[in-house]
C-alpha cells in the first residue's frame, strides 16, 4: 500500500430520469468535494436512474458523461454504475476510474426481477466480478442486488476495499445496513456502500471498517471518513481465517 491513510467517500443524492443533466451536476460538484487521491463511489445508475423506456438515450448520456467524471478522476478513485449499450444489448455496468482511465467494467450479473431489470439489462458475466489492483491495493465492487449471493462475497476475498453502488428500496433498509456490515466484517474490509437518496430508497451510505464499525448519515449528501489501512491488516492478523 502507498499510504496508510485514505479518504473515503460515499455520495448519496436524489436523482431523476427527467433531468440528466441535473444529476451529472450534482455528482461531479459532490466528487469535486472529495481531496486527491480520495476514494469516491456513487450510487448505482446515479446519471440517469432506471430510464427504462428510454435507454438509448439513458447510454448517450452516459457515455457523454463519462468524459467528465474521467476528467475528475485523474487524483481520485471513482466508481459508480451507468446505463451501457454494447452491440445492440443494454447493461447496468459498473466503472472504476482512476488517472483519467476506465480501470475497470463490470456490467451487473443479478439483475433485480422485481425491478424489471431483467426485461430491460442483460446480465454481465461472473468472471468479471474480481479484484482490481491500483496502487498497491485491491478493489472490488458488487452492484446492489449482487451483494445478496455469497458466492459473489467469496470472489472478492482479499480486497482492501469494496464499493457498493445501490439504488436499494427504504421497505429492505435493515437488510441492507446489515448485509453491508456483514460483508465488512467477512471480508474483513472496508466497505463504502452509496445508495440513492430518492424519497422511496433506503439510504443507509456510508463506510464501514473492517471490525464492522459503521460511519452512515442518511441525512448527508457527501459522507467521508479518513481511513486507516493498517486496520485491514490488523484485523486479519487478529482473527485470523486465511486472508492476506
Amino acid at each position: 500500500m502507498t499510504t496508510s491513510k485514505k479518504k473515503l467517500v460515499a455520495l448519496q443524492f436524489p436523482f431523476f430520469e427527467n433531468d440528466y443533466e441535473k444529476n451529472l451536476k450534482t455528482l461531479t460538484s459532490l466528487i469535486n468535494k472529495a481531496p486527491d487521491n480520495a476514494i469516491v463511489t456513487a450510487p448505482e445508475l446515479c446519471l440517469t436512474n432506471f430510464s427504462f423506456d428510454k435507454l438509448n438515450e439513458a447510454s448517450e448520456f452516459s457515455s457523454f458523461a463519462k468524459k467528465e467524471i474521467l476528467k475528475l478522476s485523474e487524483k481520485k478513485v471513482i466508481s459508480l454504475s451507468m446505463c451501457e449499450k454494447i452491440g445492440e444489448n443494454f447493461y447496468n455496468s459498473a466503472k472504476i476510474f482512476y488517472k483519467g482511465k476506465e480501470i475497470h467494467s463490470q456490467p451487473k450479473v443479478k439483475l433485480f426481477a422485481f425491478g424489471d431489470e431483467e426485461k430491460h439489462f442483460s446480465p454481465g458475466s461472473e468472471e468479471n466480478i474480481k479484484i482490481v489492483e491500483i496502487d498497491g491495493l485491491r478493489y472490488g465492487i458488487l452492484i446492489c442486488f449482487e451483494i445478496r449471493f455469497i458466492r459473489f462475497w467469496l470472489k472478492l476475498q482479499g480486497a482492501d476495499i469494496i464499493m457498493i453502488p445501490a439504488l436499494w428500496g427504504k421497505l429492505r433498509k435493515e437488510q441492507l445496513v446489515a448485509i453491508t456490515k456483514s460483508l465488512a466484517i467477512i471480508n474483513q474490509a472496508f466497505v463504502i456502500l452509496s445508495d440513492s437518496a430518492n424519497d422511496d430508497m433506503a439510504k443507509s451510505s456510508g463506510i464501514i471498517t473492517p471490525f464492522g464499525k459503521e460511519y452512515r448519515n442518511d441525512e448527508s449528501s457527501y459522507i467521508s471518513y479518513n481511513a486507516d489501512l493498517n486496520e485491514i491488516k490488523k484485523m486479519r492478523r487478529y482473527m485470523d481465517i486465511g486472508l492476506k
